[in-house]
């Protein structure tokens, strides 16, 4: 097609922009179709899940809460046909770094010069606290690469120009599900506290039934409160991260059991904080999400404040305390200048920047009410070119030889990008009771890996510390 006509085609009215959301887990999906929305008004958005341990069940994506047009489980292979295909205007990566990297490699194998393809789109589901240069390089030749807030904007942009990468793609926003209702104080007291798990963090077995038994021990020492300990999955399903000691079994093996003030509760996040008084986490994304609405929140510091917990980001934050200070009564509040740095504008003012104390931030566009702005322009800006620059990851075969064929040869790509034989699968002409025997392979697969994360490795890891 002549380049002023594809100039006409990218130009042309549209009722909604066409959006692909590619996701490889239930807090991703959750990330990639919100910020799709916040890109764009009512876009007409598709979702993918890419198919691998961490693919969420029918249960979890309810709980997410978030819809789209079509919902359907691809590998990476897969995808890229789709894309080549059908001509979506934006494609969101709602990934890890691998699998980033992979799908970048593989449209520039489908795109290798300036051409019509889609706006790629990616970035990080909350709190970046490891792996920042390693998950960051790995984004790298996405034309948006979106940053949560000033801070790590200041921090992406640094490791990408040290490097000597282009850092042109990094584009300010925020976490696309800070939203909710201003918190309404309860008084000099909390009512109900909701300590939000998480997978990974703390990861021993004697770590996480220590935080399971001090929030039972608070809801013991405050039989007028509540105390709900809000769970990411069940036993079985899969998050972004391995979850090898849910909560669930630690808490059946409490003398006496969980005291009646305290429970286990799913759900969605927002829908639990709309009436939570204290938030206490390890270094949870949630923590944000309260601190969004002003929410009194305690980041714990009982196991210490370590980079492998992640509760060294919440330095300077005003909210990290021991479940000590917390039975005393302490209902902590966060520092106003870390929150406006940390882009948590709040639903309750915290973080606007007349309190602050920087007048300069309150000329800021993205500080002032939209943190999305910004990226909404750079889009549009894209979506008006003609044809896009073919796709450049820093890591390619001259800066990581012994790197990247491996990533792609996880995702069964060449290490030009192209697809192994054999990686497209056509569906189409296989009988129906084929296509179910094979789905049905694929979730018994998936069962008895998690099995044996779950029930089978911490056997073994015990047996081999005797």
């Amino acid at each position: 097609m002549p380049a002023s006509n594809r100039a006409a085609s990218r130009n042309r009215p549209r009722t909604a922009l066409r959006v692909a959301v590619l996701a490889d887990s239930d807090t991703r999906w959750k990330w990639g179709a919100l910020t799709a929305r916040r890109l764009s008004e009512e876009p007409h958005l598709t979702g993918f899940l890419l198919r691998g341990r961490a693919t969420p069940t029918a249960r979890q994506l309810g709980e997410v809460g978030v819809r789209a047009e079509r919902l359907s489980e691809v590998t990476c292979a897969q995808f890229l046909a789709e894309i080549e295909r059908e001509k979506y205007d934006v494609v969101v990566l709602a990934l890890v770094g691998g699998a980033v990297q992979a799908v970048l490699h593989g449209i520039r194998a489908l795109w290798p010069e300036p051409a019509e393809r889609p706006v790629l789109v990616t970035g990080y589901v909350g709190v970046v606290y490891e792996k920042l240069a390693d998950g960051l390089l790995l984004r790298h030749g996405a034309d948006l690469v979106l940053a949560n807030s000033r801070y790590d904007a200041r921090r992406f942009r640094a490791v990408y120009e040290g490097v000597g990468a282009d850092a042109g793609a990094v584009t300010r926003t925020a976490l696309p599900f800070l939203e909710g209702a201003a918190y309404e104080k309860a008084g000099s007291r909390a009512h109900t506290v909701v300590f939000a798990v998480q997978p990974s963090v703390p990861e021993s077995r004697a770590d996480r039934a220590y935080l399971l038994e001090r929030a039972a021990g608070h809801a013991r020492l405050h039989p007028g409160r509540e105390v709900l300990i809000k769970l990411r999955s069940r036993p079985g399903e899969h998050t972004t991260h391995l979850e090898e000691q849910p909560y669930q079994r630690l808490a059946e093996r409490i003398p006496g059991g969980l005291p009646a003030n305290c429970r286990l509760v799913y759900g969605n996040m927002g829908e639990v904080l709309d009436g939570t008084d204290l938030l206490v986490t390890v270094s949870s994304t949630a923590a944000l999400e309260s601190l969004h609405r002003g929410i009194p929140t305690a980041v714990l510091t009982d196991l210490g404040i370590r980079e492998a917990l992640g509760n060294h980001h919440f330095l300077g934050s005003g909210c990290l305390a021991s479940w000590d200070q917390l039975d005393a009564g302490l209902l902590p509040q966060g520092d106003p200048d870390w929150l406006a740095d940390q882009g948590v504008t709040g639903a309750s003012g915290a973080g606007d920047p007349s309190r602050a104390g920087d007048p300069a931030r309150a000329g800021d566009p993205a500080r002032a009410g939209d943190p999305f702005a910004a990226a909404r322009e750079r889009l549009a800006q894209l979506l008006e070119l003609p044809v896009l620059p073919a796709v450049a990851p820093y890591y390619t075969q001259v800066t990581a030889p012994r790197y990247l064929p491996g990533i792609l040869a996880r995702h069964h790509l060449a290490p030009d990008g192209s697809p192994l034989p054999g990686a497209v699968r056509d569906d189409e002409g296989e009988s129906r009771l084929r296509r179910r025997l094979r789905s049905y392979l694929r979730d018994a697969a998936r069962g008895a890996y998690r099995h044996g994360v779950q029930r089978v490795a911490p056997v073994i890891r015990r047996m081999g510390e005797l």
